[in-house]
C-alpha cells in the first residue's frame, strides 16, 4: 500500500471523527455549558486534517515535477 492511499484513507477517517466530535459538542451545548474537554475535542482531528489535506494538496505539484525531471533525464 503506498503512502498516498494511506494518507487519503486516514484523511477520510479523520473527517468522520471530526464530524462526530463537532456533533457531540453541539449536543452537549444543548444541555448547558459543556466541559472544556468537550469544547476542545474537535481540535486534534482538525489539526491532523489540516496536515493531511495540505499533503494531498501539494502532492500533484511535487509528483508532477518529479516525473518531468525523470522524463527529461
Amino acid at each position: 500500500m503506498n503512502w498516498s492511499k494511506s494518507i487519503r484513507q486516514l484523511h477520510r477517517w479523520l473527517s468522520i471523527i471530526f464530524t462526530l466530535t463537532v456533533v457531540a459538542n453541539f449536543a452537549t451545548m444543548a444541555f448547558g455549558t459543556p466541559p472544556a474537554w468537550v469544547v476542545y475535542s474537535p481540535l486534534p482531528p482538525l489539526f491532523l486534517l489540516l496536515l493531511s489535506g495540505l499533503y494531498m494538496f501539494a502532492l500533484p505539484y511535487f509528483t508532477g515535477r518529479r516525473e518531468q525531471v525523470s522524463a527529461a533525464g
